[in-house]
């Protein structure tokens, strides 16, 4: 029986066909690898996520986490068995350098690894993708006594991580924040410089727990200037590991650090991830160690936050894609009516499969979820690029593709796999909002990666407000440029209709529809590019920025559709070499793609154009 979790299938097209992943082997850092180790983690991480991650996923939504006696959360067990087997299996470190145990896979590899976890059970594989960007902004910005007392444990599972960012009272305006950090006189172990920290932090994902030895926070705070002050804004902010419990010198377990647990708060979806209202020095102050330069802690920070973002990309893409899968074997297998041209009761019922609107929603759901992981793979492939490319101007190009794309690769699988997730509780019927079958669960833990790193309004500014404005326009460009790209190679590939006979009509008609793509997605994007700068000449930037949610989900469609047509490039080159279902099912995909969502762009644009003002001009009295 296929996996309902993933299609290895799929997941080895992108990987090897369209991002071409055995290519980085070339390069000194990879050059261990090739497809079988690639494929034999992929293996592993199969294994784990269907025989450990999947079957308590169920059990760990109803069972969510509570406060027991003593205070201490208690957690299902079947967590902390899938929790050691990922680490024994040394996948925490999958990333990392050979001299911290780790495996030196790409980053696209680590991410298709990720991939299974994450749709196999969201709530459990947090914990582990939390601990892993917290070890790697520490391995970016922190000192080699950091590294040893903390991100070493990490790698290999003894410590868990999080990040602790929002406050009660700041929510995502960081720059309010007033958790302090105040120098304290005491040195720290190997005589490192200490400092108490006072404060509350709330929505802290992973936050408590006993699951592994240690939990490592990283927590930005500001520190007092010497009025006593704290400097206002986000300047002022600085990042510090507060740890659970105290580190000696030697790397034993000491003392219970000044961090208490003031609550659980209980969502509607991944509730086997513990999440945390959490105090800190409420009996003299937390322990923490700056980490980098004082004043500079958002920017350390955003190591741990962008990586975070394309993980929630990735989650929100592959939990679209487990409901997708679970909605196709559904369809499958369940009979139910007959065609509208059939009215004789006697004969058998179809599956339900087999009616046309079951068809558009499966569609429109394999659509969105094969586009959205191939945008986070896309993405992880460019942190690769960035990594470890031959050239400098290669390795910023690539930055600046990655810089572009974060805000999209973030958003855009939240908006619309979510969606998808919504079409396969459709396709069961009434069935689906059951608790019997999995894809209620799935949509509920999916819905909120739209809040998750940052809320679509907060990346539509991000987007429009800043990414496009870089560097004189070098990001916009440099996508506009990757699209042209690939608009250039559709059109050198593909004959037009008549010029050059084929005896297989079908193949002929086939290139006919690439160009028609190619034609669409260059208008599009030439749009864009008038619509932008339509609103940068506006003048205003609350008018500018007034529909910037708007320009996040217009663009994005023309980044997915991008994506959609590399794809169907690739699959029309290997039709005639096997596997043919598999690839007609990309091309209809990419055909459903580009008649259904990319003519949504239009009217989204010629509104942005028009600086329509109605959500800025509505007053809070007119509600």
């Amino acid at each position: 029986m296929a996996s309902t979790i993933l299609s290895r299938r799929d997941l080895s097209f992108m990987l090897y066909e369209w991002l071409d992943a055995e290519a980085l082997n070339k390069r000194p850092r990879f050059q261990d690898h090739n497809r079988e180790t690639f494929d034999a983690a992929l293996d592993t991480a199969e294994q784990l996520a269907t025989d450990l991650f999947a079957p308590h996923n169920k059990k760990a939504d109803q069972h969510e986490p509570h406060v027991g006696d003593g205070g201490q959360v208690r957690i299902i067990p079947e967590v902390k068995t899938a929790l050691d087997a990922f680490s024994a299996a040394g996948l925490m470190a999958a990333g990392q350098d050979y001299e911290r145990g780790g495996m030196q896979l790409p980053v696209v590899v680590e991410k298709a690894l990720a991939a299974y976890f994450t749709a196999a059970n969201v709530a459990t594989s947090a914990y582990t993708f939390l601990t892993m960007s917290n070890a790697n902004t520490l391995l970016k910005c922190g000192t080699p006594q950091q590294m040893r007392r903390f991100v070493d444990p990490m790698l290999a599972g003894r410590f868990f991580g999080t990040m602790c960012l929002s406050e009660p009272q700041a929510g995502s305006s960081l720059s309010d924040i007033t958790t302090r950090a105040v120098p304290d006189p005491q040195p720290g172990p190997e005589g490192e410089r200490q400092f108490r920290l006072t404060g509350n932090k709330m929505w802290i994902s992973a936050g408590e727990h006993e699951l592994a030895e240690n939990i490592v926070h990283l927590v930005l705070a500001k520190i007092p200037g010497p009025d006593g002050k704290l400097i206002p804004g986000v300047k002022g902010i600085s990042l510090f590991i507060v740890p659970k419990y105290l580190v000696d010198d030697d790397g034993a377990i000491g003392a219970r650090n000044d961090v208490a647990l003031a609550g659980l708060n209980h969502k509607m979806g991944n509730r086997g991830t513990t999440n945390c209202l959490l105090n800190f020095g409420e009996h003299g102050g937390a322990i923490g160690y700056l980490v980098g330069n004082a004043h500079q802690g958002l920017a350390n920070m955003f190591h741990m936050m962008n990586e975070a973002r394309i993980g929630v990309g990735l989650g929100a893409a592959v939990l679209g894609y487990t409901g997708y899968l679970h909605a196709l074997d559904y369809a499958r297998n369940r009979p139910q009516g007959r065609h509208p041209a059939q009215k004789d009761p006697a004969q058998p019922q179809l599956a339900i499969i087999e009616h046309t609107d079951v068809r558009r929603m499966l569609l429109a759901q394999k659509a969105y979820v094969e586009g959205g992981l191939g945008l986070v793979l896309y993405s992880a492939r460019l942190v690769d690029e960035q990594q470890s490319a031959e050239t400098p101007e290669a390795r910023e190009h690539a930055g600046r593709l990655l810089d572009f794309l974060t805000p999209i690769t973030k958003s855009w699988p939240s908006q619309w796999c979510v969606e998808a997730n919504s079409l396969a509780i459709q396709v069961h019927g009434g069935y689906g909002y059951t608790r019997e079958y999995n894809v209620e669960q799935f949509y509920r833990d999916n819905r909120l990666n739209a809040i998750h790193e940052g809320t679509h309004g907060i990346h539509g500014l991000d987007l429009l407000g800043r990414k496009v404005a870089m560097q004189d326009g070098a990001l916009f460009k440099a996508f506009g440029a990757e699209l042209s790209k690939t608009v250039r190679k559709v059109r050198g590939s593909v004959a037009r209709p008549g010029a050059v006979p084929h005896a297989d009509a079908g193949i002929e008609a086939i290139g006919a529809e690439l160009l028609s793509h190619a034609d669409a997605l260059d208008a599009a994007w030439q749009a864009v590019e008038q619509v932008t700068q339509k609103l940068y000449a506006v003048g205003d930037m609350n008018k500018t920025l007034a529909n910037a949610s708007l320009y996040l989900e217009a663009v994005g469609h023309v980044v997915v559709a991008w994506i959609w047509l590399q794809q169907a490039l690739l699959a029309a080159r290997a039709l005639d070499g096997g596997d043919h279902d598999f690839y007609r099912g990309k091309l209809q995909a990419c055909r459903y793609f580009f008649r259904w969502e990319l003519p949504k762009v239009e009217p989204q644009l010629e509104l942005l154009a028009s600086i329509d003002t109605t959500t800025l001009d509505m007053r809070d009295a007119w509600f």
